[in-house]
């Protein structure tokens, strides 16, 4: 089975747009979203519209989740205040209803293995799930979800990590960021993992994890962010992935 997932689009809509051009010839069985539709660019209705069009399913961001507060008058605009006077009622609801984690799991042989998806972390929707983040923390988290694989985005910078505990092996993929990589690479990232007969607790390399990249017109993107009320440094931080 190949699951994609992707992550923090961020009201980018060309890089949306190329993620969906890419996915769509990798034949994957089903696509999840792990949240952060909104934020720094000027099409968060746009993204959110294509993504519920599609169907697919998905879980809050800390930027979406940000949609909770309301609407006040600010001196300077910011990219929180600006994202929420745009997006539609409509959307907002859509939004800031959505679940913070969600739980597959399949079976093999009677043996469960179990993917927790989130945001950030179990902890916090804003946790920082970064590679070298305490290993004992993690386990924890992953303990008390039952989880044998913890997918998380937020930090834009992707990565898999597997941790040996007894006789059995975790796995943290962090999914990187369609539509605003930190990584110093400029196109989008997303992840596609592959599960088969030998998807088990029990297997260090109970999953394939593919990490994608692709192009898509990074100076549309960086031009819209320039020519609206958001910090023109949103748009150097596209170009150069930071």
């Amino acid at each position: 089975m190949k699951i994609a997932f992707f992550s923090d689009i961020h009201a980018n809509l060309p890089a949306l747009e190329a993620f969906f051009k890419d996915v769509d010839s990798e034949n994957v069985d089903t696509i999840y979203c792990l949240g952060d539709l909104v934020g720094y660019n000027i099409w968060p209705n746009e993204v959110v519209n294509r993504i519920r069009k599609r169907g697919i399913i998905t879980i809050m961001g800390n930027h979406d989740e940000n949609l909770l507060k309301p609407i006040i008058k600010e001196t300077t605009p910011s990219n929180k205040g600006l994202t929420r006077s745009m997006v539609t009622d409509e959307n907002r609801a859509y939004l800031i209803n959505l679940p913070r984690h969600l739980t597959l799991s399949f079976v093999n042989n009677n043996t469960p293995f179990n993917l927790l998806l989130t945001h950030g972390s179990v902890k916090a929707i804003n946790d920082y799930m970064v590679v070298d983040y305490p290993e004992d923390e993690v386990l924890s988290m992953m303990q008390s979800k039952e989880a044998d694989v913890l997918l998380c985005g937020h930090t834009h910078k992707p990565f898999h990590r597997v941790i040996k505990e007894g006789n059995n092996f975790k796995h943290v993929v962090n999914i990187g960021s369609v539509g605003k990589p930190k990584d110093g690479d400029p196109r989008i990232c997303y992840a596609i993992l592959e599960l088969n007969q030998n998807t088990i607790p029990s297997n260090p390399e109970a999953i394939k994890v593919t990490f994608k990249r692709a192009e898509y017109d990074v100076e549309k993107a960086a031009k819209a962010v320039e020519a609206s009320d958001f910090d023109s440094n949103y748009a150097t931080a596209l170009r150069e992935a930071k």
